[in-house]
C-alpha cells in the first residue's frame, strides 16, 4: 500500500511540474524580453530541480537510450509522457536555430513512446504527431 501511494505521489508530482512548465511556456509567448535560450534554460533547471530530469542530456540521447532514460522515472506514465512531449515540441516550435529539427525529432520520439505505452488511442496526440512530422518534412 505504501509503495502504491509513493508511486501515485511521484506521478502527480511530475505531472504538476510538467503542467506548470507548459503553462509558463505558453504564457511567455508575448514576452519578447525572454529569449528561446532562456526559456530552454529555465525549463531545464525546473525539470532538473523538481524531478531530476535533465533535458539537455535527454536531447543528446539516441532513441533506445531515450527510452531507458525515461524508464528511470517512476512517475512517467502516459499522460506525463505526453506533457513532456508537448514541452519539447513547444521548445522546438519556438526555436529558430538549426537545433529546432533535432528538438522536434525528440518530441516525436516521446510521442511515439507514449503511443507504445498508452493503451488508449488519442486523436489529439495523433494530430500532434502528424503536425510534427509535417514540420520535419518542410
Amino acid at each position: 500500500m505504501e509503495q502504491k501511494d509513493y508511486l501515485l505521489r511521484e506521478i502527480e508530482k511530475i505531472g504538476m511540474v510538467l503542467r506548470a512548465i507548459l503553462n509558463k511556456l505558453f504564457a511567455v509567448k508575448g514576452n519578447l524580453s525572454i529569449t528561446i535560450e532562456n526559456e530552454f534554460e529555465q525549463t531545464n533547471e525546473l525539470l532538473l530541480s523538481e524531478t531530476g530530469f535533465d533535458l539537455k542530456h535527454f536531447l543528446t540521447l539516441d532513441e533506445s537510450a531515450l527510452e531507458e532514460y525515461i524508464s528511470r522515472f517512476k512517475g512517467m506514465n502516459a499522460a506525463n509522457l505526453e506533457l513532456l512531449a508537448g514541452i519539447i515540441a513547444n521548445l522546438g516550435d519556438n526555436d529558430n536555430s538549426a537545433d529546432n529539427k533535432h528538438i522536434l525529432e525528440k518530441a516525436l520520439q516521446v510521442y511515439m513512446l507514449c503511443e507504445k505505452t498508452d493503451k488508449t488511442f488519442s486523436f489529439e496526440r495523433q494530430n500532434k504527431i502528424e503536425a510534427i512530422k509535417a514540420k520535419l518534412q518542410s
